[in-house]
């Protein structure tokens, strides 16, 4: 039997949490430019920089070949 990293239908490759990290990331951009913790100038620079890295991570991402495919 070959190794699986499902448990209980849950994916644990570490690559499949760059996404939800980015949006995360995304988010605590805009919050932390809103709240004036970070200026506008900083968070006009940010969010685009983690959209491209979430694009990139989507796009070399495609195919799982650790889960053989089962990870959504």
């Amino acid at each position: 039997m070959e190794p699986n990293n499902q448990s209980m239908g849950k994916c644990h490759c570490p690559h499949h949490k760059m996404t939800p990290l980015f949006i995360i990331l995304i988010g605590l951009v805009f919050l932390l430019g809103a709240l004036g913790t970070i200026s506008i100038t900083i968070a006009n620079i940010l969010w685009p920089i983690f959209l491209i890295l979430l694009g990139i991570t989507k796009w070399t991402g495609h195919s799982c070949k650790c889960c053989k495919g089962t990870c959504n």
